[in-house]
């Protein structure tokens, strides 16, 4: 009986975290990322076209006007009381020919990442491109739209190769709640392609909310905290020394799971 009177207790201070604030931050915060992203799809992008004539000039000056808005989005997120977050090891992020592979718990791991490594490219999902708030940034920026197809998987190398810093989510979509995180080979299949080093993110949440098919209202009763940690850097090498790119990708797909589901505390065999 007490156990259930401190239970009780428990869920209604978690409630009382700021829960209609919060709410009401949540749709002020979705609100301005919309007119945000029409705004620069309308105005900012624009006038580069005008006055800067070189494309990389131009891919670059954009990818940094949405670095700072990013990193702006989220620090306006936490002062409004929406969440919190850490970063550990991002100094580690943002290398030439580094692709960084991260699972993807909620809606704002994107943001997150891009808005705090400067100047990445990213693989992000081929509807965004037809959304009009998301289409300005993307092509813009240069980012690449996953559809699936061999000649996607050769541009994503072909930055890699170029020394761009690529971001890439193997999942390609959103982690099911109470699921493990499954992987595509596709990033691997970059990987060995393209990139010199391979960095993973594990992000982890203290409790999920804007997961795959969740409405932005759905907030969870407690405040988010986000915990980004950079793992140590993988060598591509040690698999595209050894054998021919399917298999050396397929290794390193199951290295890259095992990894992710060790750290994210989760059992069971890796995935194939």
């Amino acid at each position: 009986m007490a156990a259930r009177i401190m239970n009780t207790v428990s869920a209604r201070a978690d409630r009382q975290d700021a829960w209609l604030l919060r709410l009401i931050a949540t749709a002020v915060a979705f609100a301005l990322f919309g007119m945000g992203g029409l705004f620069l799809r309308l105005v900012v992008f624009p006038a580069q076209r005008l006055w800067l004539m070189n494309p990389t000039q131009r891919r670059r000056r954009s990818r940094a006007v949405i670095n700072w808005t990013f990193y702006r989005f989220v620090r306006l997120m936490v002062r409004m009381g929406i969440l919190t977050y850490e970063f550990r090891g991002v100094e580690r992020l943002g290398r030439p020919h580094q692709m960084i592979v991260a699972n993807h718990p909620s809606l704002l791991d994107v943001v997150f990442l891009i808005a705090h490594v400067r100047d990445a490219n990213c693989v992000v999902k081929h509807s965004l491109v037809k959304n009009p708030f998301t289409a300005g940034p993307i092509r813009n920026a240069g980012y690449i739209t996953n559809d699936e197809s061999l000649d996607m998987l050769e541009r994503a190398a072909q930055v890699l190769r170029e020394g761009q810093t690529l971001i890439v989510f193997p999942e390609g979509t959103r982690t099911p709640v109470d699921a493990p995180p499954r992987f595509h080979r596709g990033a691997c299949a970059i990987a060995v392609r393209g990139a010199r080093v391979v960095t993973p993110v594990v992000i982890t949440m203290n409790t999920r909310s804007l997961t795959k098919g969740e409405p932005w209202y759905r907030i969870p009763h407690r405040r988010m905290h986000y915990v980004f940690e950079v793992g140590d850097d993988i060598d591509p090498r040690q698999w595209t020394e050894r054998h021919p790119a399917p298999i050396a990708g397929r290794r390193m797909n199951d290295h890259l799971h095992h990894y992710f589901r060790m750290e994210l505390g989760l059992d069971g065999t890796v995935g194939k």
